[in-house]
């Protein structure tokens, strides 16, 4: 992941947010996306929105086939309008909605004792199933190691004690987390875990670089 500065943290959250108010507003992407920087990077990236603290929208994309700017201007709209599990955001949402963006680590495989709740994400995959959680679930529902990698299982449509069949990938990864609630920490906070549904947050990714929800 890019070594994030406290400029680069805060024009990070101020292009999703503009992003944000603009798809809503106006049904489209800024005019400009930037492209220097830590725009230039590429990584794994998930955007969350909530309102009032409940979440209202989450999607991401494990591998960036584009630089930041592109991956977070696609993640941010979509959170924003088109996470399936909710309804598009209003107007009136955008006077007090909170904003967070998770960058990911590549994914790698890990030996099952090394997960650290709280510090890593999974990622379950076999054949076309693929499913993943970012760290902060883990840490909201107080999960074990193993109810962790069931529950990653469970996303990708595979049985809860899958992760126990050496043939199903077992990948883990990190996150830098930034948000615009005054916390801007590598350890992520809790994040609602929501229905399973095929398409973004609850993720089913279809493959690298294709935005999902959690």
């Amino acid at each position: 992941m890019p070594f994030l500065s406290d400029i680069d943290r805060q024009a990070l959250l101020t292009f999703a947010r503009q992003v944000v108010v603009e798809a809503v507003t106006l049904g489209r992407f800024p005019d400009d996306i930037p492209n220097k920087g830590i725009f230039a990077e590429r990584c794994g990236v998930f955007v969350t929105l909530r309102k009032g603290g409940c979440l209202c929208g989450c999607i991401g994309v494990t591998h960036a086939d584009a630089s930041l700017g592109d991956a977070i201007a696609r993640c941010a709209a979509g959170a924003a309008l088109q996470d399936p599990r909710f309804a598009p955001m209003r107007v009136a949402d955008l006077s007090h909605f909170q904003l967070e963006i998770s960058l990911l680590s590549p994914p790698e495989p890990i030996d099952l004792s090394q997960i650290e709740i709280g510090r890593h994400g999974l990622v379950a995959a076999s054949g076309n199933s693929r499913g993943l959680l970012l760290p902060q679930v883990a840490t909201e529902h107080c999960f074990t190691r193993e109810e962790f990698l069931g529950a990653t299982c469970r996303k990708a449509g595979l049985p809860r004690d899958a992760w126990r069949d050496p043939r199903i990938q077992i990948l883990a990864f990190t996150c830098d987390v930034v948000s615009d609630e005054g916390q801007t920490t590598a350890t992520p906070r809790p994040l609602t875990v929501e229905s399973q549904n095929e398409n973004p947050r609850d993720v089913q990714s279809r493959g690298p670089g294709k935005p999902s929800c959690v």
